[in-house]
C-alpha cells in the first residue's frame, strides 16, 4: 500500500434525480494502491474464520437484519425482486452454503469479500487507470452510453442507474462491470467503491471501504 490508503474516502456524485427518488443513495470511493494476486495466507484464514459463522439459520434470518433489510428496500424500489436478484450480503452467505466455504478468488476480491461479510454493506474494484480523475457517482445511463462497446454485456436500456464518472459507465449499480474496467494482470492501483442506500448509516459505508484497505495490507 502507499500513503493514498491515508485519505479519508471521497463522496460520488449522485445524479440529483435520483437523489430526490432515493433519498439516502451513496456512493463513496477510494483510490490504493494494490495488484491482484494470491491472497496471503492470514486473509485465506480471516475467510476460513468467517465462514465458520455462517450456518443456514443464520443465513435465513440475515434478511430480517437493519442493513440487508434497507438493501432489499431499496432492490424492490428500483423494481428488483431480492428473493430473485439476492441483495450482495445474502448472495455471498448462499454461495457460502452452496460451496461449504467462502471460497478465495484472490487478494483483491478476498478483500472486497471480507468488507462484505463483516459489514454487510457491498465494495467493489476496478482498475483505477480507467476510471477520471474526478471520481466516480451513481447516475443514469444515456443512449451514448449504450453505444460503447464495453457496456453491451451488461444488457442496459437508457435510464437504467449505472455507476461511472461523468463520461463513462463502469458498471451496472449493484451489477457487472463494463468489460475492461475491472481489475486485470496489469492493475497497479484500484479504485474501490461502496454502496449506500436508506436505512444504511455513512459511517457503514466508510467502514466498508476501510476493511477492504486493512484487508489488501
Amino acid at each position: 500500500m502507499t500513503d493514498e490508503a491515508s485519505l479519508s474516502p471521497a463522496a460520488g456524485f449522485v445524479e440529483p434525480q435520483l437523489q430526490d427518488e432515493f433519498p439516502g443513495l451513496r456512493l463513496d470511493w477510494l483510490t490504493v494502491a494494490a495488484r491482484p494476486g494470491h491472497s496471503p495466507p492470514a486473509l485465506i484464514r480471516r475467510l476460513r474464520a468467517l465462514s465458520a459463522g455462517y450456518r443456514g439459520a443464520s443465513v435465513v434470518a440475515m434478511r430480517t437484519k437493519p442493513v440487508p433489510q434497507a438493501f432489499r428496500i431499496f432492490f424492490r424500489h428500483i423494481g428488483l425482486d431480492p428473493d430473485v436478484t439476492r441483495v450482495p450480503s445474502e448472495a455471498a452467505a448462499v454461495a457460502r452454503l452452496l460451496h461449504g466455504e467462502f471460497r478465495s478468488a484472490g487478494l483483491i476480491a478476498d478483500a472486497c469479500l471480507v468488507a462484505l461479510i463483516e459489514t454487510g454493506v457491498p465494495v467493489w474494484a476496478l482498475d483505477a487507470d480507467v476510471v477520471d480523475e474526478g471520481g466516480l457517482g451513481i447516475r443514469l445511463a444515456t443512449v451514448d452510453d449504450l453505444a460503447d462497446e464495453a457496456t453491451r454485456g451488461l444488457r442496459l436500456s437508457p435510464g437504467s442507474l449505472v455507476v461511472g464518472d461523468r463520461g463513462t459507465v463502469h458498471a451496472a449499480l449493484f451489477g457487472e462491470q463494463a468489460a475492461g474496467r475491472a481489475v486485470g494482470a496489469r492493475t497497479r492501483r484500484v479504485v474501490l467503491y461502496s454502496v449506500g442506500v436508506d436505512g444504511v448509516p455513512a459511517i457503514h459505508v466508510e467502514e466498508a471501504l476501510w476493511t477492504c484497505v486493512e484487508a489488501l495490507r
